[in-house]
């Protein structure tokens, strides 16, 4: 199976980007019908993150959206792979921490971001990132 890393590197390289950018495109009404709007992702993120106060709301949603979107287009060109995925993890587990103590584990684990932010703490721990910017840069040195 270890033929086959390098694919698996790469393909969860792409499954966490398009992950990023299919949530960052909702909230910002880049997919039409289909989106659920900047004023839907506040509620959420308020009702998410229920023990802070309600002035830290837009924040957060600001900083969430803009770290989201700079690790979806990292992890796609693989540049800083390590760091960006180590950063993708962290995000993605405060936010799976954030829903259990709002919601209760149910819901973090039906939307496998658990999942998600473990995918990530693993590519953080690869070799090496074939196909990306990281390894073309090594290569030029």
């Amino acid at each position: 199976m270890k033929r086959y890393q390098d694919y698996a590197i790469l393909l969860l390289r792409i499954a966490m980007a398009i992950g990023f950018l299919s949530a960052v495109s909702s909230r910002l009404g880049l997919l039409g019908k289909r989106s659920s709007g900047w004023e839907n992702f506040l509620v959420y993120a308020e009702s998410v993150n229920s023990f802070l106060p309600k002035s830290f709301i837009p924040s957060i949603a600001i900083i969430s959206t803009f770290l989201e979107t700079i690790f979806a287009v990292l992890l796609l060109i693989g540049y800083q792979t390590r760091k960006t995925a180590m950063g993708a993890s962290i995000l993605t587990f405060l936010f799976a921490l954030a829903m259990t103590y709002s919601f209760g584990i149910k819901d973090p684990l039906d939307y496998s971001v658990f999942v998600f932010s473990m995918g990530a703490f693993l590519l953080a721990t690869a070799d090496k990132y074939r196909w990306s910017l990281d390894e073309y840069l090594l290569r030029i040195k």
